[in-house]
């Protein structure tokens, strides 16, 4: 017969596991609460078929200098419970991956060519994964600061922190997709994010127990800032080789530049700058594409990016924003700009950007970023060692960051070649050419430029398809 002390403490432990249940539903329920307040009933001019299901709002990176970042994700098309999870970055750095990434690119809803609504993207990324754009780091587009310093100190490496803090601090509003393999992705200056933040997530995965692990699989991105040496040699081959320069300039930079170093000299400096004035008549991002005449498209204008034509640059090497500008990019900040989608958003929610519009990139992200690493070559070193998969994709016709230079990057590598440079297919016709190493893919997209989804959105689903399902780029026309 149990003495009452036992009878007593049974009691206590019974009553222990109820409020501790009782604990643990009201955190599943605050928690589905905040996951239904992003969800995005509807957007203006959004197409009511097919139904698409997103959400959108904010996370809280510091919440002691109230830095928070803002994403829009979009679930699978068909059984998001069981397709992986896909993070998308936009460069810059200070390009808004809601601005290019989901309104421009891959997303499944695309803002239309006069700015007055949506489209659905029968190519979008989202019939291969669930897909999550950041808009990174704190400044672009609807992310904010409330401490203003925290604008002068960004880097590579503050990205990174605030990126994986976010992807912690997601995960708890979504808990649903914890444990989906997760695949980081992203184009342009992108390069230097998804690559450091796949690095800072493998790191502090070793430290936490199994089941506080971000299920991390690998990475891929595309026309990616890599090493500065090769990025900017690739560039100067690029131009000659495409006939955009001159054989006397190409010379002449190959006599007075040297791109090893993370200072150039003036010579060095001004000579470049006589390189991408080539390409003010034609469009550096898709050299075969027609160029945008309208005043709108000097966003991104290359003589304007260089040290000596724009005082307020502190950078001591000539760079542009590697973003994308053609002539829509008037149409995404109109729509974007509108009350009716902010709120349907949940976006500006504390009015913060009632001084400023919201636009496609930020000139003074791009102006203020602090140094960034000259390569990021080691980190893939590393993670092809730790068996993460790597893919390496270029539009073929970009001269901001072309594949010749992505080439050279990956051949530095050392990586034993699994099988040669070949071409592949869709529709009967050569898509693209690929080369598989040991750890690591790098393909080619035939006639698509800086942002691949956009010009050729058909043969980029082909790519994230085969890389989200481990295959090989097909080898065979169909």
């Amino acid at each position: 017969m149990a003495s009452s002390s036992t009878k007593l403490q049974s009691i206590h432990h019974h009553q222990l596991f109820i409020f501790l249940a009782s604990l643990s539903l009201l955190q599943i329920v605050a928690t589905q609460d905040e996951q239904q307040a992003d969800r995005v009933s509807f957007l203006p001019g959004q197409p009511k078929n097919p139904q698409v299901s997103h959400f959108s709002g904010y996370i809280t990176v510091d919440s002691q200098s109230g830095r928070a970042l803002f994403y829009w994700f979009f679930e699978a098309q068909k059984q998001p419970s069981q397709k992986p999870l896909l993070l998308w970055l936009n460069g810059g750095p200070g390009c808004s991956s809601v601005g290019y990434g989901a309104a421009s690119e891959l997303g499944p809803l695309l803002i239309n060519g006069n700015g007055t609504g949506l489209e659905f993207n029968k190519f979008a990324w989202n019939k291969e994964a669930n897909l999550l754009f950041l808009e990174s780091p704190v400044g672009v587009g609807f992310s904010y600061t409330n401490t203003s310093s925290d604008l002068d100190k960004l880097d590579d490496h503050v990205v990174a922190e605030d990126s994986y803090t976010f992807l912690v601090n997601w995960f708890k509003r979504f808990p649903q997709y914890k444990n989906h393999e997760l695949y980081i992705s992203g184009e342009s200056y992108a390069g230097h994010y998804v690559p450091q933040l796949t690095e800072v997530v493998y790191e502090r995965n070793k430290h936490l127990e199994t089941n506080q692990r971000i299920n991390l699989k690998g990475f891929i991105v595309g026309n990616a800032e890599t090493n500065d040496y090769y990025d900017y040699k690739g560039q100067v081959e690029f131009a000659w080789s495409h006939s955009v320069i001159s054989d006397q300039l190409y010379e002449h930079v190959n006599s007075v530049c040297d791109f090893r170093l993370s200072s150039w000299t003036k010579g060095c400096r001004h000579v470049m700058a006589t390189v991408y004035a080539q390409y003010d008549k034609i469009d550096i991002y898709n050299v075969y594409a027609p160029k945008c005449n309208t005043q709108e498209s000097g966003l991104f204008s290359t003589s304007d990016s260089m040290p000596e034509m724009n005082t307020k640059k502190r950078l001591t090497r000539a760079r542009m924003y590697s973003g994308y500008d053609p002539c829509y990019s008037t149409y995404i900040e109109d729509y974007m700009n509108r009350m009716d989608v902010q709120k349907s958003l949940h976006a500006n929610i504390s009015g913060w950007i009632k001084d400023r519009r919201w636009s496609l990139c930020s000139y003074s992200i791009f102006d203020n970023y602090k140094d960034v690493v000259f390569s990021v070559l080691p980190i893939y070193s590393k993670l092809v060692k730790a068996g993460l998969r790597i893919w390496v994709y270029s539009g073929d016709v970009d001269g901001r960051v072309p594949f010749i230079g992505s080439r050279y990057c990956v051949e530095a590598l050392g990586l034993p070649v699994k099988s040669q440079w070949q071409p592949w297919y869709l529709n009967n016709q050569v898509a693209g050419r690929f080369v598989e190493y040991e750890g690591l893919t790098m393909a080619t997209v035939r006639g698509a430029g800086h942002a691949v989804p956009q010009d050729k959105p058909a043969e980029s689903l082909v790519v994230i398809s085969s890389f989200l399902s481990h295959r090989q780029l097909p080898t065979r026309k169909n």
